[in-house]
């Protein structure tokens, strides 16, 4: 089971993810979309769609911090291990309740919105199981087990192991005894992997990213007069004396 779990599944759901997202790419692309409802309804949208977008990027950059990034790295650039158990308790709790909470209301909005419930695929709801209780769990684990029990050094276990997968040199010992929370959490994180290709959350694969370091676009006027050349506006001629 310790293979099935902490080896075998994540290398799985890794080629799930390349090899999906290659036939999706070759086959799919005008399925390549995630889409958009914002024309049936655009209020709730409003509020969860940053909401979720925003705490999900956060999440996903705690998780870079704690899981690749080694223990004695950031002691050596001195940050003790208080400080960075204060800064993922909190900083991490928030993220994760924004995430779960903007989820939550687009969850609402789908359901209760008729054009954009006939939307929802088998895959759409399949993957808000998987992407929702991967939320509610990593909720759970950092004020559970981080907060109330006090805090488990997962960086000297589950860090390890999953930095370890990518190296090929996968230790499923260090998954020994660790609390049922993480387990879960990892587990249902390398189910969501191996689904990713195959919903609407492909589209982050397409996200505008060059579009903040794009160049400027300049603007001419139909009559070709750039805007030195422009006539200066009614009231604000200048004023020349005789």
């Amino acid at each position: 089971m310790r293979l099935l779990l902490w080896v075998a599944l994540p290398y799985a759901a890794i080629a799930i993810l390349i090899v999906g997202t290659v036939w999706r790419w070759r086959y799919d692309q005008f399925g390549w979309t995630t889409r958009s409802s914002e024309l049936y309804e655009s209020r709730l949208l409003r509020v969860g769609s940053p909401l979720f977008h925003f705490g999900l990027a956060f999440v996903i950059l705690g998780h870079v911090m704690g899981l690749l990034i080694p223990e004695n790295w950031t002691e050596a650039v001195g940050v003790s291990e208080g400080a960075y158990h204060a800064v993922s308790l909190w900083g991490g709790a928030a993220a994760g309740l924004a995430a779960l909470a903007g989820m939550a209301i687009l969850i609402y909005r789908r359901r209760a919105t008729g054009p954009v419930f006939s939307a929802t695929t088998r895959n759409d709801k399949l993957m808000y199981v998987l992407l929702g209780g991967s939320l509610l769990l990593g909720c759970a684990v950092t004020i559970i087990e981080n907060g109330v029990r006090g805090g488990y050094d997962y960086r000297q276990t589950v860090a390890p192991w999953f930095r370890g997968i990518f190296l090929l040199r996968p230790d499923p010992d260090l998954m020994n005894g660790i609390p049922w929370l993480y387990g879960f959490h990892a587990v249902f994180g390398f189910l969501l992997v191996a689904l990713f290709p195959f919903t609407r959350l492909v589209h982050a694969f397409s996200a505008p990213w060059r579009y903040a370091f794009r160049p400027y676009i300049v603007y001419r006027s139909r009559d070709g007069r750039g805007p030195a050349t422009r006539d200066p506006a009614r009231g604000w001629q200048p004023i020349t004396r005789r």
